[in-house]
């Protein structure tokens, strides 16, 4: 049989070690699809109900194991399909190949059905590498070049296949071009090695660090293969280490030298820490918001990262350290002293204690309606020690930020920087498939899992165990309280009744689904589904006029709060009465 260039195309995707395509399949890619299937005994396709489900599921396999992820859509809308997901690889900074589909050479430029030029459309997002192949000869060295250039780049690339060259005879030369050649299929392809730190880079910023008083780390998913690093660091300069949200895994989260997170979902200490720090020292990221951080030009900065572009995005940089984290700070270590004045670090422990009994005290069973902070505080306890929680955006990743504990080998995977609604079930199902022998918990709202709940009836044909915790409020509560913040009454956030039974769509699916509608059901339901063998669905109401407050309240913020109330909000009374609650039960503690 003939090999064509969809076969040469899966063929070295195997050699890349590529061993999954997420997808979805159309006519605009039966010659792709015809070459994964001959090579099915080593690339396997995840047939999804989404094309959008599918970019988040390759986003997520890359995301927890640190190799290429590669999804699949036919052409036109299916390969816009795929945009969101592949928005979510490129702001994370991970590894994504997208491969789509094009009308045949021969029609294009003509207006015909789905034309759609996707490597126009893919210019922003895919900026590793974008072609359109024209030729067989250019197989499979374009391969390796997306390839290389997702992986170097640590983004999304993309290659897009008219339907007459993909069932093209993969030998063929019908423009008698240059080849532009490929080493053969034995010779050793390219690896990522760890990107050592240069020595003069080092003093400097041990001198730095030396010279500082009040020191603070800041950790984000860069430094997710260096906790032992990180924690080695921060005990020699008694430093609180504070985290980003993706890099939440870094550092578990009852460890004493942690202050959590930062931000609008983060902790009081870690912006207390923050407004008082003198000398700030940036791990694996280029935390966005700069509200949040020191004020430029009050603390000295020293930043390690393997991307120097993002050295000094957002403050002035002392001593800028392009590296991999570990090994930079393995070979920072021997060069700092150990401080032994630690009141700056000790205040801020004791800042950090009372913040964990604060939301100890949020994570009352008596509450009722739920408090969402029971559910995930049901799920955290219940879990598995190397567990690993997807997450969706929104008020949910409130709750799963505080008060979801890394322990452990546990790890924590949401859409960073595009914040995204609906990934945490595409995500689930890709890391179980990663992993199937862990516990993958997808953290979800009603929102965000309506937006792609057919990927639950995926997860059940392919026979992965996800357990789906949905966080039921019947509305999109991040933006409904966004309203209430800003001033204006909410509008349009909240649903309608019917309200939905997310657990009858698991039942009949295939899969295990429990209603839970009273607080006394919660802890039980949760341990029923996470012990399940299959996949498992618990949908669970919560109190929808639960606030995701601040960890430090800005005067303007409740300012607004009190007015929009005052205008008449018209759930102001049970919202209150939520708030007080909370409240009391936080100087009870």
């Amino acid at each position: 049989m003939r090999e064509i260039v969809g076969e040469s195309l899966a063929r070295r995707l195997v050699e890349w070690g590529v061993d999954t395509v997420f997808g979805l399949p159309g006519d605009g890619i039966n010659g792709l699809m015809e070459g994964f299937r001959r090579q099915r005994e080593k690339l396997r396709f995840v047939l999804v109900h989404h094309e959008e489900a599918a970019a988040f599921m390759a986003t997520g396999y890359a995301k927890a194991t640190g190799r290429i992820g590669v999804c699949a859509a036919t052409s036109g809308p299916g390969a816009i399909h795929l945009l969101n997901g592949l928005y979510d690889a490129k702001l994370d900074h991970v590894p994504v190949l997208a491969l789509t589909g094009m009308q045949e050479t021969s029609v294009l430029g003509s207006h015909y059905q789905q034309e759609v030029q996707t490597t126009h459309l893919y210019q922003d997002v895919a900026d590793a590498y974008n072609l359109m192949v024209t030729n067989p000869q250019q197989m499979p060295a374009v391969v390796d070049l997306a390839i290389r250039g997702a992986l170097s780049k640590r983004t999304v690339a993309h290659l897009t296949f008219p339907n007459d060259i993909q069932v093209a005879e993969a030998a063929d030369d019908p423009y008698r071009h240059v080849s532009p050649g490929t080493p053969p299929a034995s010779m050793p392809l390219m690896s990522r090695p760890a990107l050592p730190a240069a020595e003069e880079e080092l003093r400097r910023a041990a001198e730095v660090l030396g010279a500082g008083k009040k020191i603070a780390m800041l950790v984000g998913a860069g430094a997710q293969d260096a906790r032992d690093e990180v924690l080695a660091v921060a005990e020699v300069l008694g430093s609180p280490i504070v985290k980003t949200l993706p890099g939440k895994h870094v550092v578990p989260d009852d460890h004493p030298l942690t202050t959590g997170g930062l931000g609008l979902l983060g902790t009081k200490p870690s912006e207390e820490l923050m407004e008082e720090c003198d000398t700030l020292l940036m791990v694996g990221t280029s935390y966005p918001y700069g509200k949040y951080l020191p004020e430029p030009g009050k603390v000295r900065v020293v930043q390690i990262d393997t991307d120097a572009s993002l050295i000094g995005m957002r403050l002035p940089v002392a001593a800028p350290v392009n590296a991999d984290a570990r090994l930079a700070l393995r070979a920072l270590l021997p060069l700092l002293s150990r401080r032994e004045k630690r009141s700056f670090l000790e205040k801020h422990q004791k800042g950090m204690s009372a913040w964990r009994r604060d939301m100890a005290a949020l994570q009352d069973g008596d509450r009722e309606p739920i408090a969402p902070q029971y559910l995930i505080g049901c799920v955290d306890a219940a879990a598995a020690d190397d567990a690993i929680l997807t997450c969706d955006s929104g008020t949910i990743a409130t709750w799963a930020a505080r008060h979801w504990t890394i322990r452990g080998d546990r790890r924590f995977y949401l859409s960073g920087n595009l914040a995204s609604m609906a990934p945490g079930l595409p995500y689930a199902i890709a890391v179980q498939h990663a992993y199937p022998q862990r516990q993958v918990i997808a953290f979800v709202g009603d929102g965000g899992f309506a937006m792609l709940m057919a990927e639950f009836l995926t997860a059940v044909r392919h026979g992965l165990p996800i357990k789906v915790i949905i966080n039921n409020n019947n509305s999109y509560g991040q933006i409904l309280w966004e309203q209430i913040i800003l001033g204006y009454p909410e509008y349009a956030v909240r649903h309608r009744q019917p309200e939905p039974d997310f657990a009858a769509w698991a039942t009949a699916c295939g899969g295990y689904g429990v209603k839970v509608k009273r607080p006394g059901e919660v802890a039980d339901a949760v341990r029923t589904a996470l012990a399940h063998p299959g996949p498992a669905l618990v949908d669970c109401d919560v109190n929808p006029n639960e606030p995701p407050m601040p960890g430090k309240v800005e005067y303007d913020q409740a300012k607004h709060f009190t007015e929009a109330f005052l205008r008449g909000q018209p759930h102001k009374a049970a919202t209150l009465a939520t708030v007080a609650r909370d409240k009391i039960n936080e100087l009870r503690s």
